[in-house]
């Protein structure tokens, strides 16, 4: 599970330096969000793009499905193993990043 990046972790010294343009209409969303959450600009903008790409990061790795789905993939994984001679020959050769 990632990391929380927002800012109710412990607070950490900033040292790395995001540069980013906006339009004029762009800042003042940001600048009246940032307002309404009693929060700097610049902890809002941290705040949701650090959320956002937590929530990114999870969608890469968890995937929801129904019951029954749940139920079918058990299924699967419960049967016995088959020979695949696809794999097979697979695994038997280097990855492209190993040398033998």
């Amino acid at each position: 599970m990632p990391t929380k990046t927002t800012s109710k972790s412990p607070r950490q010294a900033r040292s790395a330096r995001l540069g980013l343009r906006t339009t004029p209409e762009q800042e003042m969303v940001l600048r009246r969000a940032a307002d309404a959450t009693h929060k700097s600009l610049t902890e809002f903008i941290l705040d949701s793009a650090c959320k956002a790409a937590e929530q990114t990061l999870l969608d890469q790795r968890l995937f929801m499905i129904s019951g029954s789905q749940s139920l079918d993939l058990l299924e699967l994984l419960d049967r016995p193993a088959r020979r695949n001679s696809g794999l097979k020959d697979l695994f038997s050769k280097p990855a492209p990043w190993e040398k033998r």
